[in-house]
C-alpha cells in the first residue's frame, strides 16, 4: 500500500515511489558509443564549496552512485553540469578534495581522485575543468604531483592564477593568526595560498615545467558589474576593482587571464584565453543564477524562473561547449 504525502500546502501528493525516484542516479543514453572511449571529465571544485556538508553526507555513506541524482546534482557545487554532460554521453566525475586546505594538499587529493578515476574506467588520462581554486589544485598536482601524462587538457574558470588581494588583505589583517589557532581542528591553508605572493612564486617555479609538458590550457575569464554580483561578493568586489580592475566578486580578471603564453629554454605554448560567454560573477560561473533574486524564481514569478531557467542552460551548454572543443583536439 502505498503512502501519501503533502507537499508545503499546496495539496501536491507524491508516492514513496516517486520520492525514491529523486535518488535514482542518472542514467545517460544508450546510443553514444562513441564518447564512453573517450578521456573522462573531472569538474574540480574551488575553495570551500558551500555544498561541503550535502557532499560529505553522500561521500560518507558511500552513496557515490547517486552523484548525478535529480536532487544531489541540482544542489552541487556545479549546478546541473555533471547531469547535462552525461545526457549527452560523457563520462564525468566531480572531484572531493579538502574543504580550505592548503594547495599541496588539495592537490595530493586531486591526485588520489585522477588516479582512482583512471583505474576506474581503465583510461590513460583525464580532461580537467576546474573553477576557482580548483584551476590552481589541477597546475600544482600537474607540476608536483608528476600528473603530467594523465591529464590531456586544463581548463580553468575564474581562477586567480596570479593570487587573490583578498587573501593577501586578509593575511595582512591578522588572519594568519587565526588560521594557527583553527589549525588544530581544520586545514584553512588555502587562503595562503591563494596570496599574489604564494601565486607569483609558484608561477615562475612552474613555468618551465608546463611549457615543457604537453598538457593543453586554455583559461575562461568574466567579469560583472559590481551592483549585480551577489551582495555577499560586493564589497570584496569594490575592494578589487580599486586594486586591480573588474572582477568576478572574488577574482580580478586579469588574475583569472594568467599569462598569453609559456615558454622554457626547449619549447613554447599558447595559453587560450576566452572570455565567458555572458557577464558573470563568481556563482554565475558554475551555473547558479543570481543568487540576490533567486528566492523570486518560482512559480508566483514565471518571468524570473524563465531568466533563471534560461542562465543555468546557457552555463551547462557552455560546459558542454567545453568538453566537445576538448575532445575535438584529442
Amino acid at each position: 500500500m502505498s503512502n501519501k504525502k503533502g507537499l508545503l500546502d499546496f495539496h501536491i501528493e507524491f508516492d514513496d515511489e516517486d520520492l525514491k525516484n529523486l535518488f535514482e542516479p542518472f542514467n545517460p543514453p544508450k546510443n553514444l558509443s562513441d564518447k564512453s572511449t573517450a578521456y573522462p571529465v573531472i569538474l574540480a571544485h574551488g575553495f570551500a564549496r558551500p555544498d561541503y556538508l550535502i557532499d560529505s553526507v553522500f561521500s560518507t555513506l558511500n552513496l557515490s552512485i547517486y552523484d548525478f541524482s535529480f536532487v544531489a546534482d541540482r544542489f552541487h557545487y556545479f549546478k546541473g553540469i555533471a547531469s547535462h554532460l552525461k545526457k549527452h554521453g560523457y563520462i564525468v566525475y566531480h572531484s572531493r578534495v579538502s574543504w580550505a586546505a592548503d594547495v599541496e594538499t588539495r592537490s595530493k587529493d586531486l591526485a588520489n581522485e585522477v588516479k582512482r578515476i583512471l583505474e576506474e574506467t581503465g583510461k590513460e588520462k583525464v580532461h580537467i575543468i576546474g573553477h576557482s581554486m580548483g584551476g590552481l589544485d589541477a597546475r600544482y598536482m600537474i607540476v608536483n604531483e608528476n600528473m603530467a601524462e594523465k591529464v590531456f587538457s586544463l581548463t580553468t574558470i575564474g581562477t586567480p592564477h596570479l593570487g587573490s588581494v583578498i587573501a593577501d588583505f586578509v593575511i595582512d589583517n591578522g588572519a594568519d593568526k587565526f588560521l594557527g589557532l583553527v589549525g588544530n581542528f581544520m586545514n584553512l591553508g588555502g587562503v595562503k595560498s591563494l596570496t599574489t605572493a604564494e601565486c607569483v612564486y609558484f608561477n615562475k617555479y612552474a613555468r618551465d615545467a608546463e611549457a615543457r609538458n604537453d598538457v593543453v590550457y586554455q583559461v575562461y575569464y568574466s567579469h560583472k558589474a559590481i551592483d549585480e554580483i551577489f551582495m555577499g561578493f560586493q564589497a570584496a568586489a569594490k575592494y578589487i576593482e580599486a586594486e586591480v580592475g573588474k572582477t568576478d566578486g572574488l577574482v580580478s580578471v586579469q588574475s583569472q587571464k594568467w599569462c598569453e603564453s609559456l615558454i622554457s629554454v626547449q619549447k613554447s605554448k599558447q595559453i587560450e584565453q576566452r572570455k565567458f560567454p555572458i557577464e558573470a560573477d563568481h556563482f554565475d560561473q558554475i551555473g547558479w543564477w543570481n543568487l540576490n533574486e533567486f528566492h523570486k524564481a518560482g512559480w508566483w514569478n514565471l518571468s524570473a524562473l524563465h531568466e533563471k531557467n534560461k542562465h543555468e542552460e546557457i552555463i551547462k551548454n557552455f560546459y558542454l561547449q567545453i568538453v566537445e572543443d576538448v575532445y575535438k583536439l584529442v
